[in-house]
């Protein structure tokens, strides 16, 4: 599968243009304008395309020629802009933030123009494949057939021409792949026949590819240190520069290999099999690894083979004997061709240099020479003429075993004779098993009592009684064989096992009753067969990787025995059914690996079975579990539940209390899993519990000291390093009525003010007013009159909403004198309003004679009787009183409210500020609240001075 990488970038990274007719060709000298010679090389195709488009001005045609260069990555999707003709040439205004200093051309854009542009290619061709041409706003785009640049220049592409309305072309440069298009500009007016190269862009789409899988080098055994070997077959990439092949390594280097890359005039790169240390054919023939290609893309890709370096032989062993002397007897009546001893010596290298002749010595007597034959190549002695009654009766054969290049090894046969009177008894054998050269094959786990061979036991000399018996350890048997006399049957007693013990030697021994006997060594070789299955040193294997392994890690190396011989010994390796796709097991050497990167957080525990098959018939197998255990990295950082967390909590909440839980979570394992919360900001007012994550205020809150906070809480969990992340925290506080109203105005109860008797009914007094800190429906004041004294106080109302005073009826002559109403202030709150009260003071007169008289009847304990009438408002309060069973309806109540409150009291407020527009604004330092009241009052009621109130 191919990866696009970060080819699907915007125009800015994947198009870029160039009029040729101001840049420099690297085949000319001078700015690309056309020349006459080439005019006169493409008279044949302009007349083609005049034909085309119909007659016009040819002069004018060629001076118009031009060439245009854009670029772009290879794998862009359908509809990236390549590129506007009409801007590039200069026959429309270039779009904002592009600079055209050179344009001649009335500022008009392509619609505008009488007649309109029209931009076509100069044939269809394969135009639709790659690259869309709108013919009214001469802009390129890429078509829905992706552009491949390996597919066009490596495989279809290389030195087009411009014959067509597109080609492709790739340079004497590998790094430069071309789309050739031809495109006419019409109509006659603003002809233009314009070349438009396109040169595609590389990507890493490609990963290196070995050309085979298996490679194979041979190196000498005698190879001395820093020995440099090519790597024949090395990893092919189609893609160019750095996202090609950029360096090799080795998987296992058994501490005998390294490996190094050559570099070229070409850029090709050769790896190099580098000796490190003194190698050992006798001790180890072989060696395999994975050579891994690698290119220089981001992120890299890879290609794998396996690589097999063989260990040549030389000749650095010479023939050994394992025994320097051998004793062997023989009856001086043994016949011609009998086989009296074998010698054989080992030579541990191969093919030629192994090669071994035996000779004997010249210090061998050449009678004894003459008696005793030996073989050159076997090694073996055979009696070679009759022993006659004057030979002698021990001979010492000294025997040479010679090979190429080597001092010969020596050993010694000492032969002894023994002559005899009688001759011993025969022993006739009649093999029934197969036999080749006195060896007998048999099969392994043969059936009990499979016959082997018949023994005839003769008497030459026919007067003695013989006996027959087996003198020899193994599984068989020998017994008469009846009804016949002197026959004797050699058997198997149980099925014998090749792997126990391949090669036995029966000895078959006749004696007569005068103590004479004669030996006959029968020899079984045990042929493999197939019995056994492959066995897995461990049959559950246990791995452990990281998360986030690279591509083509290597996890652990297969070995499986089998103790069958052969082809039927040899292992293969394969992944169970229930294996992921993406794990590899390389069925020769055995070596599993996993060729995607692992997330731990997805899957931690893979468990799949592998098999070991035999090369036998039928084959066996066996099967082995691996359950490979993906190891935490910290790779996620702590996260929240919720981006931002916002809380309501009452004002005045006690310390310490339980405001709400932060739930962070972390997708890692272990101590990179456990998270720390802590408060970045606000910290000396709030705290959090790292363990339950509960936001807790270290002091009481007051909502109108700060009706609300923000704070930024940050999770760092506990790995290396660290990871983090931050919540934004909002806490909301709710209003309690716990502010009675505050009077503004009347200042005291000492103030009054002078009414005039001519005041008209219905006119404004005065005043009260009050403030609430509170929000809400805990701010919703009303105002109402509880207690009144005077000649007729009843003849004052006050308005319930705003707190304003007015006559009601008109003043008599008996109405003259001090009036004093108890007003009594009340909020709206819940459960329980709070009220606060303030005496207004009228006194009804023409004129302020005599102050102090005023103020000792101010000074005077008024006797009122107050009122118990709650005062009465439109504005009412939306809840019902219920019982606080618990603090959750309460909260909920309270959010209801304070949401409900916060638009009531934004209209009053705009009401209030409406109403009293006019009214100067006062300054209270103390509660930082502007309070708007009439200058009249301010300038009368603070000097405790009177003022007439007419509206006359």
């Amino acid at each position: 599968m191919r990866g696009r990488g970060n080819a699907r970038s915007s125009r800015a990274l994947a198009v870029s243009w160039r009029p040729a007719t101001w840049h420099p060709r690297p085949d000319m000298g001078r700015l690309s304008r056309p020349r006459s010679s080439t005019i006169h090389r493409n008279l044949p195709h302009l007349f083609l395309f005049f034909l085309f488009v119909g007659p016009f001005n040819c002069l004018a045609s060629y001076s118009r020629a031009t060439e245009l260069l854009y670029s772009l990555n290879e794998g862009l999707p359908a509809g990236v802009l390549i590129g506007s003709l009409a801007e590039d040439l200069r026959l429309v205004p270039r779009a904002a933030g592009r600079q055209d200093q050179l344009s001649q051309l009335p500022e008009r854009t392509v619609a505008e123009r009488n007649p309109p542009l029209s931009f076509s290619l100069a044939s269809r061709g394969l135009s639709g494949q790659y690259v869309t041409l709108d013919n009214r706003s001469g802009e390129l785009h890429t078509s829905a057939q992706e552009i491949d640049r390996e597919a066009l220049c490596l495989e279809g592409g290389g030195g087009a021409a411009w014959g067509g309305s597109i080609s492709i072309a790739s340079s004497p440069s590998s790094d430069s792949c071309l789309l050739l298009l031809d495109v006419l500009v019409l109509p006659q007016e603003y002809f233009r026949f314009v070349k438009v190269k396109i040169a595609i862009r590389d990507i890493n789409d490609n990963a290196p590819q070995f050309p085979v899988s298996q490679i194979s080098v041979w190196v000498p055994e005698n190879a001395p240190i820093n020995t440099r070997l090519a790597i024949e077959h090395p990893a092919m990439d189609p893609d160019i520069g750095t996202n090609g092949v950029q360096t090799y390594r080795l998987l296992d280097y058994h501490r005998m290999f390294t490996l190094d890359v050559e570099e070229n005039e070409n850029g090709e790169r050769t790896p190099y099999l580098i000796v490190m240390g003194l190698l050992d054919r006798e001790t180890q023939d072989q060696y395999v690894s994975i050579i891994i290609a690698e290119d220089g893309g981001s992120p890299p890709l890879l290609g794998s083979a396996t690589l097999t370096i063989g260990i040549t032989d030389i000749n650095d062993n010479c023939p050994l004997f394992a025994d320097s002397q051998i004793n062997v007897t023989v009856f001086g009546n043994a016949t011609v061709g009998t086989p009296v001893a074998a010698v054989q010596a080992v030579d541990r290298d191969l093919g030629t240099n192994a090669q071994i002749t035996y000779a004997y010595s010249q210090k061998v007597p050449q009678a004894s020479k003459d008696l005793f034959h030996l073989d050159e190549t076997t090694g073996v002695i055979k009696l070679f003429s009759k022993i006659g009654g004057s030979v002698l009766q021990t001979h010492k054969l000294t025997i040479l075993a010679n090979g190429p290049g080597c001092i010969p090894a020596v050993t010694t046969a000492l032969v002894t004779i023994i002559k005899v009177i009688f001759r011993p008894p025969e022993i006739v054998p009649r093999y029934i098993a197969n036999e080749v050269d006195g060896i007998v094959y048999l099969k392994e786990l043969e059936p009990i009592n499979t016959p082997i061979a018949f023994f005839t036991i003769r008497d030459p000399e026919g007067k003695y009684k013989v006996n027959c018996y087996l003198d020899s350890e193994g599984p068989f048997r020998l017994s008469p064989y009846k009804p016949y006399n002197n026959e004797y049957l050699l058997e198997t007693t149980k099925p014998m096992d090749y792997e126990l013990q391949q090669f036995y030697e029966i000895v078959v021994v006749a004696w007569n009753s005068e103590g004479f006997h004669v030996k006959k060594i029968i020899k079984v070789q045990l042929l493999d067969d197939n019995d056994n299955a492959p066995v897995f040193l461990q049959p559950l294997l246990e791995l452990t990787i990281e998360e986030n392994n690279a591509p083509n890690a290597f996890l652990t190396k297969l070995y499986a025995t089998d103790a069958d011989s052969g082809e039927r010994g040899q292992v293969s390796y394969f992944l169970g059914p229930d294996a992921p796709s993406y794990f590899s097991l390389d069925r020769v050497t055995g070596i599993l690996t996993v060729s995607t990167q692992l997330d731990r957080e997805e899957k931690e525990k893979y468990r799949y079975t592998v098999r070991a098959v035999d090369s036998g018939k039928p084959p066996r197998e066996s099967v082995a579990t691996v359950a490979l255990t993906v190891l935490d990295k910290n790779d996620n950082s702590p996260r929240f539940i919720n981006k931002d967390f916002s809380f309501f909590v009452p004002e005045n909440f006690p310390g310490y209390g339980e405001i709400g839980v932060i739930s962070v979570t972390d997708a890692d394992a272990g101590r990179n899993g456990w998270v720390a919360l802590s408060v970045v900001n606000q910290s000396d007012i709030f705290v959090i519990d790292t363990g339950k994550g509960m936001l807790r205020a270290k002091v009481s809150l007051d909502r109108e000291q700060q009706s609300s906070y923000t704070l930024w809480v940050e999770a760092v969990d506990g790995g290396e390093p660290a990871l983090s992340s931050t919540a934004k925290i909002t806490i909301l506080l709710l209003d309690i009525n716990d502010n009675p109203p505050l009077v503004l105005f009347p200042q005291s109860n000492m103030s009054y003010l002078l009414v005039l008797p001519s005041t008209l009914p219905g006119s404004p007094v005065t005043e009260v007013y009050a403030v609430d800190k509170d929000t809400g429906m805990n701010a919703v004041i009303a105002y109402s009159i509880i207690g009144r004294r005077g000649p007729r106080p009843e003849s004052f109302r006050i308005d319930p909403k705003t707190g304003n005073i007015t006559l009601e009826e008109a003043l008599l002559q008996t109405d003259y004198g001090l009036h004093r109403l108890l007003v009594k202030v009340s909020d709206h709150g819940y459960p329980e309003p709070l009220h606060s009260t303030v005496m207004v003071n009228l006194f009804v007169n023409d004129t302020v004679s005599n102050e102090s008289y005023i103020e000792s009847l101010l000074r005077k304990e008024p006797e009122i009787n107050i009122e118990e009438k709650e005062p009465q408002i439109s504005i009412e309060p939306t809840h019902r009183k219920v019982e606080p069973v618990s603090c959750v309806p309460t909260l909920v109540a309270l959010s209801v409210i304070s949401l409900g409150s916060i638009t009531l009291v934004t209209g009053m407020g705009i009401y209030i500020c409406l109403r009293r527009g006019k009214k100067h604004h006062r300054e209270d330092e103390n509660l930082e609240v502007q309070i708007p009241l009439k200058g009249k009052i301010d300038l009368h009621m603070r000097e405790k001075k009177p003022m007439a109130i007419s509206n006359i």
